[in-house]
């Protein structure tokens, strides 16, 4: 969930980021720029007032006074380009220049220069040239301020100024933006990681509950302090259901213990009365023997229907156990009765692999899973227990060479008193792989079903290798 959350915040947030910074960056290119026009503005005034002295010829009282204002004006214009580059320039209103520096600049003659003279001639001053940018290396910023003499424009005064370093500024401005854009992004990045780890860590601790009770540990809860209210009322009212299906199964548990434990004792009359019955009768009579079958299952069923309840009412004692050890010995254990029935039981595998299981549980439920094996395999066949490490676990295999089952069955194989309808002959209750899962689920192992090539049956057990949670 985190890889879908993240990128969504995270587009978000850039988008944010986007809407403020482009707007910030045209901004301060425009105070940049407007500095400099206002700049350019005070500086066209200067000249023009100097101006104003070269155009009134009523001031000059002294023969030769106006040319002398005339090259004081000129000696202005030409320091003020020395000093920072910027072409100036006054012109008559036919545009024929009164003083310019550098000599010979005909500002007043072209496009944006042209412009500004215009609206300077008019009585205006620049106030709003075109938008200078940090790419737009031969753009220039024109200005024009009218020299005004009795009400009229009698001159106008024309800058032109050089944009590097105003493009410098720009994008230095633009700079620091991006920085701090990218400081930005880097924290609202960091606060996405923390947000949805805080909002996603209720929702992994509960999936990890979840997937305990499915397994068989009915004993985990989740603590409802964590995450958004949501998220908390959600962990309360799992921990209610959790609490509710525990009490469900406890007393189902109970129930079938109880009932079988109370039926074991009728049962057990019922059988002593018929084998006092068996002896009024002649000997071989099909009827009783029978009977006396049949009752005889009805007590296995019994029997590992009060085991079942005791395998998924106990907890497990895990302990670190050498698994393959516990499966030879189990294999010799059973070898004797393969040995009756004609049936090749061996094992084949490492000599030692450690993981966590509770002994006691692993080796009830490989009895049955051995026991299930020798039931199905004709004589002569082969069954074979193995153990192999498989990455954070160790897999018991036992592998039989019997008519195996088809994959609808497979599916099935495993629930209470379910048996194939090819396999009624056998004698079982049905109940022998339902105590072994629930032996092995509550150890934190696992039982699986394949088939065998070319025909038969695989039993699969994984055993952890890591320390369980608090172990």
């Amino acid at each position: 969930m985190r890889t879908r959350l993240l990128p969504l915040l995270i587009v978000l947030l850039a988008g944010v980021l986007l809407a403020l910074g482009v707007p910030l960056a045209v901004i301060t290119a425009g105070v940049e720029q407007q500095k400099v026009v206002i700049d350019r503005i005070d500086d066209a005034a200067r000249f023009a007032a100097l101006a104003q002295f070269v155009t009134d010829r009523s001031a000059a009282k002294v023969p030769g006074e106006e040319d002398e204002r005339r090259a004081t004006l000129a000696a202005e214009l030409a320091r003020y380009h020395d000093l920072y580059g910027i072409r100036a320039g006054v012109f008559h209103r036919d545009r024929t220049p009164m003083a310019v520096a550098p000599g010979g600049w005909p500002a007043a003659r072209d496009g944006k220069g042209a412009q500004a003279f215009k609206e300077a001639l008019a009585g205006y001053r620049s106030h709003d040239p075109d938008q200078i940018w940090p790419w737009d290396d031969t753009g220039r910023i024109p200005v024009a301020s009218p020299v005004i003499r009795d009400g009229d424009v009698v001159a106008v005064v024309v800058t032109d100024s050089p944009t590097g370093q105003l493009r410098h500024r720009i994008l230095r401005g633009w700079l620091l933006i991006a920085a701090g854009e990218c400081a930005a992004m880097l924290a609202a990045v960091a606060a996405a990681f923390r947000l949805t780890g805080w909002v996603l860590r209720p929702v992994r601790v509960l999936d990890a509950a979840s997937h305990d009770i499915a397994t068989g540990r009915m004993k985990s809860r989740v603590a409802a302090t964590a995450g958004p209210p949501e998220l908390r009322r959600l962990a309360r009212s799992f921990n209610e259901m959790a609490d509710h299906v525990e009490d469900v199964l406890e007393q189902q548990r109970a129930f079938v213990a109880d009932a079988s434990h109370q039926l074991r004792n009728p049962l057990s009359a019922l059988l002593l009365r018929i084998e006092l019955l068996a002896l009024e009768l002649p000997e071989g009579n099909a009827e009783i023997a029978s009977v006396r079958t049949e009752g005889k299952r009805l007590a296995r069923v019994l029997d590992d229907l009060l085991g079942l309840a005791l395998a998924e009412h106990a907890a497990a004692d895990l302990q670190l156990t050498d698994i393959a050890a516990l499966a030879a010995e189990r294999v010799g254990s059973w070898r004797p009765l393969a040995d009756d029935k004609g049936v090749h039981l061996t094992y084949e595998g490492h000599a030692a692999v450690t993981g966590w299981a509770d002994p006691v549980a692993l080796s009830s439920a490989l009895d049955a899973i051995v026991d299930n094996a020798l039931k199905f395999t004709p004589p002569g066949g082969p069954v074979t227990v193995s153990v192999t490490p498989r990455g954070h676990g160790v897999r018991i295999t036992v592998a039989d060479s019997g008519p195996g089952l088809a994959d609808d069955e497979l599916a099935r194989i495993g629930d209470r008193f379910w048996r194939s309808g090819r396999h009624q002959n056998v004698s079982g209750s049905g109940l022998g792989l339902s105590i072994s899962r629930a032996l092995l689920a509550a150890g934190g192992a696992t039982l699986r079903f394949a088939p065998h090539v070319p025909h038969g049956l695989q039993v699969r057990v994984t055993v952890p290798r890591d320390a369980p949670h608090g172990g």
